[in-house]
């Protein structure tokens, strides 16, 4: 009775399981739907285990089930355990070997300059990132939309975390009120361009990091050879219309597109990805709110540091996608309230007849 329980419920829990990685469901969602199955399921077994429970048949059964627990807890415990062993890799050492004059031959040139893998140690020895995920953050490409208060902590740490070439957008300059929470730039900037200001700091971080800066504003004409030179975009730009525009070439070139959003104590963050089947930026914001229901930075006012939040969780989710490591935002917001330090997530759905992405996925 108990054994057969186990044996049905195991297979229903792994069809549900494999039906929601399909669907893409959030783990915390399949663990629920399978365990009210399950709750539903055991009430009949109960009921009779309650007619049996003083037979000798049923007791040897209920003792073979703990056993049964019983080693599929240490299974599982000791799998946790060789994971965290292999986990903890050592950083890797280069070690060079003196050859005679007549034996050398040429080598390749390595990917990383010197000090560049003392640099990037922290990364190497991480789980899921590591050598292999470091080149990649080498070779890649980012675009960053706008060097204000979100493209300013997120144009810092893709530097910092090893990013080989970083292009930034923008058209303003630096002014005084921007020093509350743009930390790229400095009062010695004040009236400079924000993306050379951007620029030269990013140097001065990370000497190994190209940086192209274009001194424009975003429009038909530049997005497409922009967009399509790179393999992720980060838009943190302070209007719709240039979102719009941003999510219509993302979408069309299939480059994912991570953008994050301000509004005084609260910061929003997704991926957008349509090539991978997600709903793209037109379908959760079909139309720019009117009026003063969307109001700027400079008339409603934002919290100096939670551009650093939202902009830091911008550079992981490209960190993330550029690696293959973790789990990027594809199809789901992060809300962060800094007020009442909370975090929500929300499922997006694609958008009935998107004239964005309407025809992909």
């Amino acid at each position: 009775m108990l054994f057969s329980y186990v044996f049905s419920m195991a297979v229903i829990a792994a069809i549900l399981w494999g039906i929601g990685v399909l669907m893409n469901a959030p783990l915390r969602h399949r663990l629920i739907l399978i365990g009210i199955i399950g709750g539903i399921r055991l009430v009949p077994v109960v009921i009779e285990a309650a007619q049996v429970w003083r037979t000798e048949a049923f007791r040897r059964e209920l003792l073979g089930l703990v056993v049964l627990c019983v080693c599929v807890v240490l299974a599982v415990l000791y799998a946790r355990w060789v994971r965290s062993l292999k986990a903890q890799r050592q950083p890797v050492k280069v070690e060079t070997v003196e050859e005679p004059a007549q034996a050398a031959a040429p080598r390749p040139a390595s990917l990383f300059a010197e000090g560049e893998l003392e640099r990037y140690a922290r990364h190497i020895v991480l789980h899921d990132i590591g050598g292999p995920g470091q080149k990649a953050l080498k070779q890649a490409r980012v675009l960053v939309i706008g060097a204000g208060g979100l493209g300013s902590p997120a144009l810092l740490y893709l530097a910092a975390s090893g990013v080989g070439t970083i292009e930034i957008v923008d058209d303003d300059v630096v002014e005084l009120s921007n020093l509350q929470r743009q930390v790229i730039h400095s009062e010695a900037g004040e009236g400079t361009l924000k993306v050379a200001s951007a620029a030269e700091r990013i140097r001065q971080i990370n000497s190994h990091c190209n940086v192209i800066a274009h001194d424009m504003r975003l429009d038909d004409i530049s997005a497409e050879p922009l967009i399509s030179g790179v393999d992720l975009v980060l838009d943190g730009c302070d209007n719709f219309k240039t979102r719009y525009l941003v999510n219509e070439y993302c979408t069309r070139l299939g480059k994912p597109l991570i953008s994050g959003a301000l509004s005084q104590w609260e910061g929003q963050i997704s991926v957008f990805d349509p090539a991978s089947g997600t709903p793209c930026y037109r379908c959760v914001f079909p139309e720019a709110p009117a009026g003063d229901n969307a109001p700027t930075c400079a008339t409603a006012g934002v919290l100096s540091p939670l551009p650093g939040v939202v902009g830091s969780m911008m550079v992981a989710e490209a960190v993330k996608l550029i690696t293959g490591a973790g789990q990027a935002l594809r199809g789901e917001m992060l809300i962060y309230d800094a007020k009442y330090a909370e975090t929500r997530r929300i499922r997006l759905q694609k958008g009935y007849n998107c004239p964005v992405c309407g025809d992909q996925g």
